[in-house]
Order: C-alpha cells, then structure tokens, then sequence
C-alpha cells in the first residue's frame, strides 16, 4: 500500500510517499512544494494544492497523513499554517483518499521512540528507516516521518484486527 505523508506550510509543504508491504517500508518519492511569497494568499495556496494533486496524480497513494496544526505565539502565522493545513487535507480528500491526523510529539515518538525529538533525529531516523532516501528538503523529511507515523499505526491496527496482539497480558 502506498502512504503519502504531508508536512503542510504555506511557505513549505513537504510530501513523501512510502510504500508499505507487511513490515516492511520503501522509499518511493519525496519533495517539496513552495509557493510565491509574492503573491496573493489565495493564489499560494493554489500553488500548493496544484503541486500536491501533481504528486498525488504521479504516485497514485491509497491513503494520506498530515502533521496536525500546533499553535504557535503569533496567530497569524497559525492561521496561515491553518490555511495551508485545509488546502493540504483537500487534496488528497478530493481523490477519495482517506486522511489521517497526526499530532507532532506522535509523529516524532512513531519515528524516533521520543515524542520531543529535533529535526536533525528524525531526518537521521527516516534514513535509517528508509534506507538509501535522499530529501529534496527538510520539509520533506517530515513528510516522510509523517508517512512512517501512519504505517506503523496501520500495522497497529490491523495486528489488533487479527487479534495478534494480546491486550491486558501480564
């Protein structure tokens, strides 16, 4: 099955997409997408939906995740992220993708085994997850993690589906 992870922004959105067969994750293609701070804040975020349906049309992923919006000391900054964040979660919804939602210290635990872990971990940790991947950008590091954070929970469930997992053992 094929995951595409999104790191949404409205200046950066990075986008990774993973392939996922049993246990097992394959780098399949990564980038990242910039819009024109010159231009109005309706026609950035075209730039990004537009850049997201190009990758979505190339990699034909069955499922996506995106970093949920933290909020941060300056408002507008997080209603432009917001901004950003709904344009990231319309695309891939308007190819009947199902998107999952994904809080920053789970994406980072998910990868890294530590919930507060800098940027520099988890690029070395998608590597080591994703052997011989190369990022176009941070942006798209994160995009990937977020991508591993939504296999790994696939797996999850679909073990609890199975009834593989044992709950309340002791």
């Amino acid at each position: 099955m094929r995951v595409l992870g999104i790191d949404p922004g409205l200046r950066h959105t990075g986008w990774g997409v993973i392939e996922m067969a049993g246990n097992r994750l394959t780098h399949v293609a990564n980038g990242r997408i910039s819009s024109d701070g010159d231009l109005s804040t309706a026609e950035r975020l075209t730039q990004l939906h537009d850049g997201l349906m190009a990758a979505i049309e190339a990699w034909a992923p069955l499922e996506a995740a995106i970093e949920e919006t933290f909020v941060n000391q300056n408002p507008a900054s997080t209603l432009k992220l917001g901004q950003a964040r709904g344009v990231a979660m319309l695309a891939p919804a308007r190819c009947n993708l199902p998107v999952a939602e994904y809080a920053a210290n789970a994406i980072k635990k998910s990868v890294v085994g530590a919930g507060h872990a800098d940027k520099a971990q988890i690029q070395m940790m998608v590597q080591r997850l994703l052997p011989g991947v190369k990022f176009e950008s941070p942006d798209a590091a994160d995009a990937l993690a977020v991508a591993i954070c939504h296999a790994h929970h696939m797996q999850s469930r679909a073990a609890w589906s199975r009834g593989t997992v044992m709950a309340g053992a002791s």
